[in-house]
């Protein structure tokens, strides 16, 4: 649809100005008549609501809307609307205080989509970059049981802890990333320059080489002549990767193998039913029936293997099977959540229990992000041994072969 700038005026005579979507500028009135405002001058426009006036230089060198910025807004929108201020004034003020003036766009579109009648999760749906899934699912939540500030309040403590895992992830991951890429710079150094010396001395012996020395001038050979072709196939695959994970089907998949990766999967797996977990008990102690949580949960576990193991729970529960039930059947609860669920459903304190299975789930992340490093350690110093053995093998072999046939010949 196209976009329309709207100047008008509210009850109070003040002034309004903004961009509004709609089919026509009469659609545009309605929508502002709706909302007590009556519009003055109404135009097309080629701006959208994220447009501004800035150069495009200073849109591209400005700073991006990080998780940091989403998190303090959530705790700071819990703090006004706990205080009791309008909706519409907490978001002005946090529009006149936001540093990142990106973010103040977005908070400005927010306002003037809230003037038009739309709903503030359906509002910051349109701004999939900043908001995601998750957090316009839980806001939804907040609209639909009238618990708004204990969800932005959830949503802050969500937003901390995952912000606190992916630190740590970082740090884990910090020195065997290190360890990787130097092995990869050295290999390459290795087939590009020492190797190619060693096999103009070789060439000189006029004879047999030992198998690993010959793959590995084979190898270097095919490196050095090749390297276009191997970078381009390198970054061909990585953006046929890339689409076909943006696809419904490859994401799918690839999120299936995710959990099934040795080490990483665990973590992954426990990280994403914590936060299944997290938000079914917000939405079950908020009062959303059982079925239409589920839905909801199911768009906020942000992987599509175990959302579609969620919404198999959700046609479960509609066809009147019991949560443990349909949750034995997904294949992906351990034991002791599924008899935690067992309890939670014959006690009705499921809420409860899905809060200690939360809770469970992330002492359990965190501690193996702890061990991450230490369990990674063996496998990338094996990994070098047997690299550094056949390297040695390949290069030291044919010296040491010439070195014994010439005590041979001296004896």
């Amino acid at each position: 649809m196209p976009f329309f700038s709207y100047k008008a005026r509210n009850a109070r005579g003040e002034l309004l100005q903004g961009i509004l979507e709609g089919a026509d500028s009469g659609a545009v009135a309605d929508q502002l008549f709706n909302t007590g405002i009556t519009p003055i001058e109404i135009a097309v426009t080629t701006k959208s609501v994220a447009d501004s006036g800035e150069s495009i230089w200073a849109r591209l060198t400005e700073r991006k809307v990080q998780q940091i910025d989403v998190q303090l807004f959530s705790r700071q929108i819990y703090t006004l609307l706990k205080a009791g201020v309008p909706i519409m004034r907490a978001l002005a003020g946090l529009q006149e205080s936001a540093i990142n003036q990106a973010f103040a766009r977005v908070i400005k579109d927010l306002r003037e989509s809230l003037d038009a009648g739309r709903e503030l999760s359906a509002a910051m749906r349109r701004h999939p970059t900043v908001f995601s899934s998750f957090y316009t699912s839980m806001v939804r939540v907040g609209e639909m049981t009238g618990r708004l500030e204990e969800v932005f309040l959830r949503l802050f403590d969500y937003l901390e802890f995952d912000r606190e895992m992916r630190e740590r992830v970082k740090s884990a991951l910090r020195y065997p990333m290190f360890v990787i890429i130097t092995m990869v710079v050295a290999i390459g150094v290795i087939n590009v320059f020492v190797i190619p010396a060693f096999a103009k001395v070789y060439a000189g012996f006029k004879v047999e080489l030992p198998l690993m020395t010959r793959i590995l001038i084979e190898t270097s050979n095919f490196t050095v002549k090749y390297w276009p072709l191997i970078l381009v196939s390198l970054v061909g695959a990585g953006v046929a990767f890339k689409l076909y994970t943006g696809t419904a089907n490859g994401k799918y998949q690839w999120d299936r193998i995710k959990l099934r990766m040795p080490i990483a999967g665990s973590i992954i797996l426990k990280g994403t039913l914590a936060r299944f977990a997290r938000s079914f008990a917000l939405s079950s102690k908020s009062g959303v029936p059982i079925v239409q949580a589920l839905s909801v949960v199911a768009q906020t576990v942000d992987n599509s293997y175990i959302g579609s193991r969620v919404e198999q729970m959700r046609d479960g529960v509609e066809r009147g099977e019991s949560i443990l039930r349909t949750a034995v059947t997904t294949g992906v609860f351990t034991p002791v959540v599924l008899q935690m669920v067992a309890v939670g459903e014959e006690t009705g304190e499921l809420d409860e229990l899905m809060d200690e299975i939360a809770q469970m789930y992330e002492r359990e992340v965190e501690y193996e992000l702890k061990t991450l490093s230490a369990r990674i350690e063996p496998i990338l110093i094996v990994f070098l041994g047997v690299l550094v053995l056949i390297l040695a093998l390949g290069v030291f072999l044919p010296i040491w072969d010439l070195g014994r046939v010439a005590l041979q010949k001296g004896s």
